[in-house]
């Protein structure tokens, strides 16, 4: 199956455009180097444009095995397999996963189906786990009508970003 009947038959919902530009605009001054995790990867064009725009390393994490696929060819096409890493497991799984193995990360990229709580799901998971690095950031896309609490465990919300429909909520550890 291609990647634009997957979009049509709405099993994944691709970050648009304008919001990768506002995310990658957002993160400017933290993703040359950083180690980058996209969970909810879908298709992989937000990982994708993270290394294009100098991270050093980068987690995809998808479930759906036909999105795996599209996310592996556009790693071949792109000659980016040294710095990638694509993960086939549900995002607490891999939340979970990642602490025991002590795997940290500068950058959390989350866009998890909007009508369901998996955001606040793995917000929480993210919250209680150590896989975030102390100066590193949290960023959660979501629907605009769905409000995220201000505190998960030990990230708390700086800043929130509104594009139409589209939220992004920015996260990083209390310092307190």
């Amino acid at each position: 199956m291609k990647h634009n009947s997957l979009v049509k038959k709405h099993i994944v919902r691709p970050t648009t455009g304008k919001v990768r530009e506002a995310l990658f605009n957002i993160l400017r001054s933290k993703i040359e180097n950083a180690v980058f995790l996209d969970l909810y990867a879908g298709t992989g064009t937000v990982g994708i444009d993270a290394i294009k725009k100098g991270a050093s390393k980068v987690f995809f994490v998808e479930e759906s095995k036909r999105c795996v696929k599209i996310i592996n060819d556009l790693i071949n096409k792109h000659h980016f397999a040294e710095n990638t890493k694509v993960i086939t497991r549900k995002a607490i799984l891999f939340i979970e996963w990642a602490e025991l193995n002590r795997l940290t990360f500068d950058i959390i990229f989350l866009d998890p189906p909007y009508h369901t709580d998996e955001i606040m799901d793995a917000l929480s998971a993210i919250g209680r786990s150590n896989i975030l690095r102390h100066d590193g950031i949290v960023v959660a896309e979501h629907f605009s009508k769905k409000q995220l609490p201000y505190k998960f465990n030990n990230l708390l919300n700086i800043k929130d970003y509104h594009y139409g429909d589209t939220v992004l909520s920015l996260y990083e550890i209390s310092s307190g």
